[in-house]
C-alpha cells in the first residue's frame, strides 16, 4: 500500500471501500444502476483517538460499516470514505 498524505484526526478513520459486486452468485451480471454501495472496506489510515478512548481499529483491518456512514473524498484519484470509528460495526 502506498502511503497517503492524509492523517485523520481524533477518532476518524480513512477507509478504502471494496469494489461493488459485478455478478450475482447465479452468474447474472448486475448493471451499474442496480449496484449497491459496498458496506465493507479496508482501513488505510487511523487517527490518534480521543483522550480517554484509544482506537481499536488499525491500518489493514477489513471492516463493515453502515450503508450511509462516512463522507466520500477523493485523494490522488482514488475514492475513500472518512468516518468516525463509532460508524464501524465490525472487524472481519
Amino acid at each position: 500500500m502506498a502511503s497517503l498524505n492524509v492523517k485523520p484526526l481524533a477518532d476518524r478513520v480513512l477507509v478504502e471501500p471494496a469494489a461493488a459486486e459485478q455478478k450475482t452468485s447465479g452468474g447474472i451480471i448486475i448493471p451499474d444502476t442496480a449496484k449497491e454501495k459496498p458496506q465493507r472496506g479496508t482501513v488505510v489510515a487511523v487517527g490518534n483517538g480521543k483522550k480517554d478512548e484509544p482506537m481499536t481499529v488499525k491500518v489493514g483491518d477489513v471492516v463493515l460499516y453502515g450503508k450511509y456512514a462516512g463522507t466520500e473524498i477523493s485523494v490522488e484519484g482514488k475514492e475513500y470514505l472518512i468516518m468516525k470509528e463509532s460508524d464501524i460495526y465490525a472487524i472481519i
